[in-house]
C-alpha cells in the first residue's frame, strides 16, 4: 500500500546490514581502539554522517554484532542440543559432539570473536543476553543429563552448567588465543576425558 516508503525502508535495512559487515571486517582487522567508525563508514561505501544516522557510536554498532553472533550460534546449536534432549546418545558421543560444535562455532572468524568478546565494553542489556543465551543451553543439557543413567552427579543442573562452562571457557581460549606450538585437537580430547570421566565415573 505504501510501495516508496517500503522501498525506503527496505534501502535503510540494507545500508544497516552494510555497516554491520564492514564493522566485522574493520574490527577484525584493526581491534576495537582501530575499529572507528570513519574507517567502518569507508568500509561500507558510505559516509560518517549515514553510519550515525543508525549507530549513536561504534559501540552500539559492536552491540549489533554481538547480538548477530548470538543468533547465529543459537541457530547453529539449537539442531545439536535437540538431537541430544531427544535422541540421548552415550555420555561420550554427546559430550564429543558439543565440543566439536563449540571449536567449529569459534573457529569462524576468532580475530572478531577477541574483539567482540574480549576487548569491547559490554553493556547490561547485551550480558543479559548473553547469560539467556547460556541458559537455554543450560536447561537443554540438563534434560540430556536427566536423560542418561550413567551419569553420576545427582545434581543435573549443576553437571550441565560445569559442562557447559567448561566446555565454553576451553574451546573459546583454545580457538581466540592459541598456543603456539600446542595442537589445539589434543586440548579438546582431553577437556573431553574431563567431562566424561566426571559425568560417568569412568
Amino acid at each position: 500500500m505504501h510501495p516508496r516508503r517500503s522501498a525506503v525502508q527496505e534501502r535503510s535495512v540494507d545500508t544497516v546490514d552494510a555497516i554491520v559487515e564492514a564493522a566485522a571486517h574493520v574490527f577484525a582487522r584493526d581491534g576495537y581502539e582501530g575499529g572507528t567508525t570513519g574507517r567502518i563508514a569507508e568500509r561500507a561505501g558510505v559516509t560518517v554522517e549515514t553510519v550515525h544516522r543508525y549507530f549513536a557510536d561504534k559501540d552500539a554498532i559492536l552491540v549489533a554484532l554481538v547480538e548477530e553472533h548470538l543468533d547465529g550460534a543459537y541457530a547453529a546449536l539449537t539442531p545439536l542440543l535437540t538431537d541430544l534432549v531427544t535422541q540421548s546418545p552415550p555420555i561420550a558421543d554427546g559430550v564429543s559432539r558439543m565440543l566439536k560444535a563449540l571449536v567449529a562455532l569459534h573457529r569462524s572468524h576468532p580475530a572478531l570473536h577477541r574483539v567482540l568478546f574480549e576487548e569491547a565494553p559490554r553493556p547490561v542489556a547485551l550480558r543479559h543476553r548473553v547469560e539467556r543465551t547460556m541458559a537455554a543451553a543450560v536447561e537443554a543439557v540438563t534434560g540430556y543429563l536427566e536423560s542418561r543413567p550413567e551419569v553420576v552427579p545427582s545434581d543435573r543442573r549443576i553437571a550441565a552448567h560445569l559442562v557447559v562452562q567448561v566446555a565454553e571457557s576451553v574451546t573459546h581460549n583454545l580457538v581466540i588465543n592459541p598456543r603456539d606450538g600446542t595442537d589445539p585437537e589434543e586440548y579438546v580430547r582431553q577437556t573431553e576425558q574431563m567431562l566424561v570421566r566426571y559425568l560417568t565415573g569412568r
